[in-house]
């Protein structure tokens, strides 16, 4: 016992380590020891929750990031309670707030009714009170209330209405006597406050007009030059109408078997299939008393060559006997901008600065039909699909690209994308789509029928390219470009350009030298600014030779389709070369 009595609580004891509650002389009781664990402090109140009551429904917090205990279905799909703060910056409160301040609340009162108590009590100077649980408590100007009968502004009772109405009456009445006091003449004339006064039938009446006085000298002229330029805008919307005149040169349109002086020659085929570059002038056509703006060869065959000229003339000439001009097409009253053949040769077509597009026979000289917008067509080509020579795009100034039904006569497209006027129409995959070209310095790839640009190519580096052309084997398209040089772009998906050929050396800055290939490919050919024709070689991209053709620009020049080391050149001196 002795030793159970040191194990005792030191806070119970005395100051002397006595008990104090307890004499010296009375036995102390005997003492227990306190229970000890060597085991860790384990938190299992939530365990314990759990377990002693399983209808726990405090919900999931949503803020939280982890959860420390096994909870229900109920209270994973628990509401969560209470709105939470509106100045929270997490939590649910970001998502339900609906104002950068927090929260705003649709009042009690509907918009009609608050629009009708704000008018009455601005009207009246009384108006419902909106805190009264009955609602006939008013706030404001009690004496008007009662003199008016509690009326609001969208409830005036009949006899108000009518006692209105016959107060505006009175008041016209009343003008209308004051009106005999005026002066006769006041009355009777339009321009008067009295005649106004008098004749008003409608709250507009007021506005005073003034009458149609004759005009000035200088009036009538303004109005006359304005007369005439409108007339010339309406007409201008069309092209120039000219009439269409040609003129046979060749000794007869039909020869002794009664073939046409455009069939091509039985014997005409390739001699070989290599190409080489010309070496000297062979024949020189000068008819055209203005430069020429472009040449192109009968297709498939080039026994003929048509030009187009600056002075409205297009003009063919015999390439394969004679090497005379046989026919001259005029039908064009300023220069003539582009010409394209068919795929026949039969027909051809003109696109001229007088903002026609014109169709022609080939062998009569007539024209089949005449299409115009009111702007300048710059480039016309015709869909080169056998079954679809009857489409005809038109690249035109108002940088648009029209698309015409020839056998109509309609426009059944337009494909209006470019920031500038259009170049170039060049047709790549199997004529299923075609490059555009303009003066926005882009490339546009579009597929034909959809006027939506399929693929963009426009980088700042870039400069117009008015002047493009395919490659023999269709994989390629060179682009002449205004910073001297001839780049190449594929003509699969992707349109990219081809940073490995580059041709260069010319000078072609400000004007849109055309550039061509070779038929097998080999070689690149291009005019430029100083009468040059420039040959480069594809593969090494290197100059081959270079021919002094032209007196000024050299803007022009076509390879032959069957003879293959002849090529023909034209430029601003009016003449076509064959070399």
């Amino acid at each position: 016992m002795d030793l159970l009595q040191n194990y005792h609580n030191d806070d119970e004891l005395g100051e002397h380590g006595q008990n104090p509650n307890s004499s010296p002389d009375s036995p102390s009781p005997p003492r227990l020891l306190p229970s000890k664990s060597a085991a860790p402090k384990v938190d299992d109140t939530m365990l314990a929750l759990t377990v002693a009551n399983q209808t726990l429904s405090k919900p999931i917090d949503p803020v939280q990031h982890s959860v420390a205990f096994n909870p229900t279905y109920d209270q994973l799909w628990a509401p969560v309670l209470g709105p939470a703060h509106p100045y929270a910056k997490d939590g649910i409160a970001q998502g339900m707030r609906n104002h950068k301040l927090g929260f705003v609340e649709n009042a009690a009162i509907d918009s009609f009714v608050f629009d009708e108590q704000y008018n009455t009590f601005h009207k009246y100077g009384y108006a419902a009170d909106p805190s009264a649980s009955a609602g006939n408590n008013y706030v404001g100007d009690l004496d008007a209330l009662e003199k008016t009968n509690g009326i609001s502004v969208y409830n005036i009772p009949q006899h108000e209405q009518k006692k209105r109405k016959i107060e505006k009456k009175k008041e016209v009445v009343e003008e209308e006597g004051s009106g005999d006091v005026m002066d006769k003449e006041e009355v009777e004339n339009p321009a008067t406050d009295a005649w106004l006064m008098k004749n008003r039938k409608s709250p507009w009446a007021g506005k005073k007009e003034g009458l149609q006085t004759e005009l000035s000298e200088e009036q009538q002229k303004y109005a006359e030059e304005h007369a005439r330029k409108k007339a010339e805008k309406a007409g201008g919307e069309k092209g120039e109408v000219v009439a269409e005149k040609t003129t046979f040169h060749g000794k007869e349109e039909r020869d002794y078997q009664g073939r046409s002086w455009i069939a091509p020659p039985k014997d005409a085929k390739a001699s070989n299939d290599h190409c080489y570059i010309p070496k000297r002038l062979v024949h020189t056509w000068s008819g055209h008393t203005k430069g020429v703006s472009a040449i192109r060869f009968f297709p498939k065959y080039g026994h003929l060559i048509l030009s187009a000229g600056m002075d409205t003339k297009v003009k063919i000439w015999d390439v394969f006997n004679s090497g005379k001009c046989m026919r001259t097409y005029m039908g064009h009253s300023k220069a003539v901008r582009d010409i394209s053949f068919c795929n026949d040769g039969t027909k051809f077509l003109t696109a001229g600065y007088d903002k026609n597009i014109k169709y022609w026979d080939t062998e009569t000289g007539q024209v089949i039909s005449t299409f115009s917008t009111g702007k300048i067509p710059y480039v016309v080509k015709l869909n080169p699909d056998d079954d679809k020579q009857s489409i005809l795009l038109a690249g035109m100034s108002d940088k648009k690209i029209v698309q015409w039904d020839m056998n109509t006569g309609q426009i059944t497209q337009e494909y209006d994308q470019h920031l500038g006027a259009v170049n170039t129409i060049t047709f790549v995959d199997n004529n299923r789509r075609f490059v555009t070209s303009s003066d926005d310095k882009s490339l546009r790839v579009w597929e034909f029928g959809i006027p939506v640009v399929i693929k963009y190519i426009s980088e700042p580096h870039m400069h117009s390219m008015p002047a493009i052309s395919l490659h023999p084997n269709s994989n390629w398209l060179a682009a002449q470009s205004l910073d001297n040089q001839i780049l190449i772009y594929s003509t699969r998906e992707r349109f990219q350009l081809n940073k490995k050929k580059r041709f260069a050396g010319h000078i072609v800055a400000g004007y849109a030298c055309q550039v061509n290939f070779s038929p097998d490919g080999r070689f690149v050919m291009s005019g430029d600014g100083e009468g040059k024709c420039w040959f480069w070689d594809w593969k090494s991209c290197k100059v081959f030779r270079t021919l002094k053709c032209h007196e000024g620009v050299c803007i022009g020049c076509e390879w032959h389709p069957l003879e293959q080391s002849k090529v023909a050149t034209c430029g601003w001196d009016g003449l076509i070369k064959y070399w």
